[in-house]
């Protein structure tokens, strides 16, 4: 990453406001930036823009390398001539997704759209079209996947008929065929999201903002992924996992936590050159600026759990080549814009892998009263190689979190902070924007002074997570300025902005 001091703020599209029951890459993702510019800010960091799964959760997705397309816009469609105004719905909640319904409705829609661009669509449109398919090449797997997955009524991959789920080459031409209409329709799902996210990353690059993103290290074993690169991953004869991820027993769960995705066959992966990561990355790179790694631990060493092991207390960590695998990715892309999280008990060999490659980690200011002057989350210990956060999509928000404090806790924050408590959230995002790290990142959550209502996840649970939205005219000027000032007195506006 180019030194420099820069600040941005943390909000993942599906929480914009407008219609469609979800936030989408149209008028309203633009006035965000809008608002992240006259803010002051450099930075605007998203969760993954995979299509999400059981869960809805971003890190958990049907692809490493597709686009949500829930997150489409419906009214540019209808500006291309492919859906009819009335087409839209203007009925659906604006509170929180209700992913149900959007799935629905959105389904149903880009049905319709599709099913009109292959039948009218003019030369030009069908051509780009047929470029990005070309140039997509983990697409064709993909669509089949998703057409497949519908036919046999969301079954897991491996579930399905011995053929398929084998990718037998004449089960998978005869799919091909038979479900032509359905894979070109997810063909045009894809096309019409990375049209609109490249719109709103070149719009965010012209005004000066970078995009931040964030790739999760695990796939879903229910993912196009697995399906489409078996050899890749640690499965038996029947195409199921062997072993699967986790974290051990420690402080805060005494059964560790057993997150069930499929682990790498990273001999594999050697042989091939490392070029499923490498194609990874390179797509990755197609849409930020700069690359959040999460687990980036698990680089260093994975926790195995056998499958069918009901918690991770049965688990051992067995060595990643994580030095042999950044040396590949940098052979074929060069200097990489990763920032390493590297949250939780770290060992030093982490630290070791994170320094040889000059990948900046991650400061949260929630984790720093804890314990005593040593914390390396508090302010007086960060170091410049390194982004701040004071809290991150899987935290309350500062509001809820302080409110959840006892008495003692609540004054050895307010001791430190030399704050009388009035207005927590603004003191701890001062202590974030004044570290002397490069980069601060702050959770819209609380740049609008928000209670634990509206985090956008609560972990070890599976209900109401990632839902949350903004309400339209919550970005007034007054809090641009508010925020703009506070990155002007910190050093962190953008280069030549001197407003």
């Amino acid at each position: 990453m180019r030194r420099e001091r820069k600040s941005g703020i943390l909000l993942h599209p599906t929480s914009l406001p407008g219609p469609g029951g979800i936030g989408s890459l149209g008028k309203d993702a633009r006035r965000f930036v809008d608002f992240l510019r006259e803010a002051g800010q450099s930075l605007w960091q998203v969760l993954p823009l995979g299509p999400t799964s059981w869960g809805n959760s971003p890190y958990m997705c049907y692809s490493a390398f597709a686009g949500n397309p829930l997150l489409i816009d419906l009214r540019v469609l209808v500006d291309e001539g492919d859906l009819k105004r009335a087409d839209l719905r203007e009925d659906l909640p604006t509170e929180r997704v209700d992913y149900r319904r959007v799935l629905e409705y959105k389904t149903a829609a880009l049905r319709r759209a599709a099913a009109h661009f292959f039948s009218t669509a003019e030369p030009g449109r069908m051509a780009d079209f047929h470029r990005f398919c070309d140039t997509s090449p983990w697409l064709h797997d993909f669509a089949l996947f998703m057409a497949l997955k519908e036919k046999y009524k969301g079954a897991r991959w491996c579930d399905w008929p011995d053929g398929l789920a084998a990718r037998d080459s004449s089960a998978l031409e005869e799919a091909s065929r038979g479900l032509s209409v359905e894979i070109g329709e997810q063909k045009y799902r894809q096309w019409q999201f990375f049209r609109q996210w490249h719109g709103i990353r070149s719009y965010a690059n012209d005004l000066g903002i970078r995009i931040f993103g964030d790739i999760p290290i695990f796939v879903a074993y229910d993912s196009a992924d697995v399906w489409a690169n078996p050899s890749l991953f640690l499965l038996d004869g029947e195409g199921r996992p062997t072993v699967v991820a986790g974290v051990p027993p420690d402080y805060f769960s005494r059964t560790g936590q057993l997150w069930g995705n499929p682990l790498y066959d990273w001999e594999e992966m050697a042989r091939q050159g490392y070029s499923w990561w490498i194609d990874r990355l390179r797509s990755a790179l197609s849409l930020y600026d700069l690359i959040r790694l999460d687990h980036f631990r698990g680089f260093c060493a994975c926790w195995q759990v056998p499958a069918g092991e009901k918690t991770a207390v049965n688990g051992r960590w067995v060595e990643v080549p994580g030095e042999a695998l950044f040396n590949a990715l940098n052979d074929a892309l060069g200097d990489l814009p990763i920032v390493a999280e590297d949250l939780g008990v770290i060992t030093p060999d982490v630290e070791q892998l994170r320094e040889r490659f000059s990948f900046p980690g991650m400061k949260i200011l929630q984790f720093a009263f804890d314990s005593g002057s040593g914390n390396p989350y508090l302010p007086h210990n960060h170091v410049r190689d390194a982004v701040v956060y004071t809290g991150t999509h899987d935290n309350d928000t500062t509001l809820g979190w302080f409110s959840s404090l006892t008495a003692s806790e609540k004054k050895r924050v307010l001791r430190y902070l030399g704050s009388p408590g009035k207005d927590i959230v603004t003191d701890l995002m001062r202590a974030a924007l004044a570290s002397v790290a490069d980069t601060a990142v702050v959770p819209l959550q609380d740049v609008l002074g928000l209670g634990s209502e509206d985090r956008m996840n609560l972990p070890g649970t599976s209900g109401g997570n990632w839902s949350w939205r903004f309400r339209a005219g919550a970005l007034t000027g007054a809090l641009s300025r508010r925020l703009r000032e506070m990155s002007e007195l910190y050093g962190r506006l953008p280069t030549g902005d001197g407003r």
